[in-house]
């Protein structure tokens, strides 16, 4: 169900869920968290889609700031979508004109879960920090979308700039699998890393693909290693890791997006399941968590800045 709310304030959005709720279209009970989307207007359905499906995972109620034009008359168009219309969760769109085309915290105080933790989302568009941003300041956990920028190398590097505890990137959550996967083989390798060290690393990928940054990151600063980061302009995502070792090289390589091979000397080639990750698996595994994520904020901070500085600089 959808109830559209023209030229109207916070206050009677908030009185007209209340109402529904009492009619008993609405369900709050189970709700775990507050979802902010922070977006421009045109851009917010992908949004909404991910997130009502991270929240058959995660209840949550979603409050969408799509900002409108800045220039047309003051005034607030609302909808609120239950049921159907908002999977798990219950889903308010705030399309803000003139003066109200902002994302402040005014525009959703009214809104938000009481005593309930509060996640901000960016899926276009970074800001200029968003742990000082109006509803970055009130939120538990920020999350940005670096490849959905123009520059996602320099969205990057902004982000290492800006980083304060409880931001994250969802480049960083796209690689959950390959990280698991590495972490596993870093395990079984014969005789341990400490009587036949990695030598080399090599990491390779699409150019607009800053998970692949982020993999050379954290892969040189666990590792110590020398580190070849190899950019291709064809293409998309993660291809290639190589982990060099006197014994011979050990190698997961995808070359398209749903299946890699692990070779690794001594022993039978294995194929292994490493599908690109969706929009809505990785929001849903964001919101798993509320505690800061220390491993992105050291890598994302000391292990991008390392990288920069010593190969894609010297490369510049």
């Amino acid at each position: 169900m959808i109830v559209n709310l023209p030229d109207t304030t916070t206050s009677k959005v908030s009185k007209k869920m209340q109402s529904m709720r009492e009619q008993g279209g609405v369900v709050t009970l189970g709700r775990v968290l507050t979802l902010v989307v922070l977006t421009r207007s045109g851009h917010e359905e992908e949004a909404i889609e991910a997130a009502n499906l991270a929240s058959r995972e995660h209840p949550c109620r979603i409050i969408v700031v799509a900002e409108a034009d800045a220039n047309a008359d003051t005034r607030l168009d609302a909808q609120i979508r239950v049921g159907g219309d908002a999977g798990a969760s219950e889903v308010v769109v705030l399309r803000g004109y003139g003066s109200l085309a902002t994302q402040d915290e005014s525009l959703v105080s009214a809104l938000l879960l009481p005593d309930a933790p509060i996640v901000a989302w960016w899926p276009h568009g970074i800001p200029d920090k968003a742990s000082e941003t109006s509803i970055g300041r009130i939120a538990h956990r920020r999350i940005t979308d670096s490849a959905n920028e123009p520059d996602p190398r320099k969205a990057l590097e902004h982000i290492s700039a800006t980083y304060a505890e409880g931001d994250t990137d969802l480049a960083w959550t796209r690689l959950t699998n390959w990280r698991i996967q590495l972490a596993a083989v870093l395990d079984q390798l014969d005789g341990g890393l400490g009587d036949e060290p990695i030598t080399a690393l090599t990491v390779e990928g699409a150019t607009d693909s800053p998970s692949t940054l982020l993999l050379a990151a954290w892969l040189h600063r666990a590792l110590g290693a020398p580190i070849n980061v190899i950019e291709d302009p064809a293409g998309t995502g993660i291809r290639r890791v190589v982990m060099s070792r006197a014994s011979g090289d050990v190698k997961l390589v995808r070359p398209g997006t749903t299946e890699a091979t692990l070779t690794q000397p001594g022993q039978p080639q294995q194929r292994i399941a490493l599908p690109r990750r969706s929009l809505q698996d990785c929001l849903a595994e964001e919101l798993r968590r509320l505690d800061p994520d220390d491993v992105f904020g050291e890598v994302i901070t000391e292990g991008l800045t390392q990288l920069l500085a010593e190969h894609v600089g010297a490369d510049a």
